[in-house]
């Protein structure tokens, strides 16, 4: 920040393309491997399994992307982990390793690495970020429920799911990118997973 005012952010640029393909792609296929988890498996077994982004977005981001990742850091992921699973866990019968539960560690991947492609890019337009994000994997998703016949709702869900949309995702996304800027990705998976 200058003096109470954002400096210029940059837009992106052709060398940003390979990270901006991948989080869309990637923004595309997690909640498809998502859905197909919870379809096959259990919502017991999602919720438990799908705490593994902030585990994989920590570990891409050490391991592909060098960034730096604490001891304390790797304390907070465990500690956050253990808690998710303590609050998600419905006693012995709630958890049962399946081909579901494959895809929702599919699609907790997909996000950590998602998150990290992200990362690499978010030094440069927020608004451009966040536009490509949802108009892309908006009209991805809209065209692969298209293709495997989904049935359109009706308009009113449609304006309610936009609002809705805007908030909890557009300016959600916006926020978190803003966060990577200073924080990484790892360390702002791990703040963004305490809600």
């Amino acid at each position: 920040f200058h003096r109470g005012k954002e400096k210029k952010e940059e837009r992106l640029a052709r060398e940003d393309l390979p990270y901006t393909i991948g989080m869309v792609v990637l923004d595309i296929l997690a909640p498809i491997f998502l859905m197909l988890g919870i379809s096959i498996g259990s919502s017991a077994n999602a919720s438990l399994l799908g705490n593994f982004e902030i585990v994989a977005t920590a570990l891409i981001a050490l391991l592909i992307f060098k960034e730096k990742v604490s001891r304390k850091l790797w304390a907070a992921i465990t500690l956050i982990t253990i808690s998710t699973f303590i609050l998600s866990f419905e006693g012995s019968g709630s958890f049962q390793f399946s081909v579901g539960s494959i895809f929702v560690l599919l699609a907790a991947v997909c996000w950590g690495l998602e998150n990290n492609c992200t990362r690499k890019i978010s030094e440069k337009s927020t608004h451009q970020i966040v536009t490509i994000k949802g108009l892309c994997c908006g009209m991805g998703s809209f065209v692969i429920a298209n293709i495997i016949g989904e049935p359109l709702p009706r308009l009113e869900y449609v304006t309610l799911a936009m609002v809705l949309g805007f908030v909890a995702y557009g300016l959600s996304i916006f926020m978190y990118i803003k966060a990577q800027r200073d924080l990484g990705a790892a360390k702002t998976s791990a703040y963004y997973s305490v809600a």
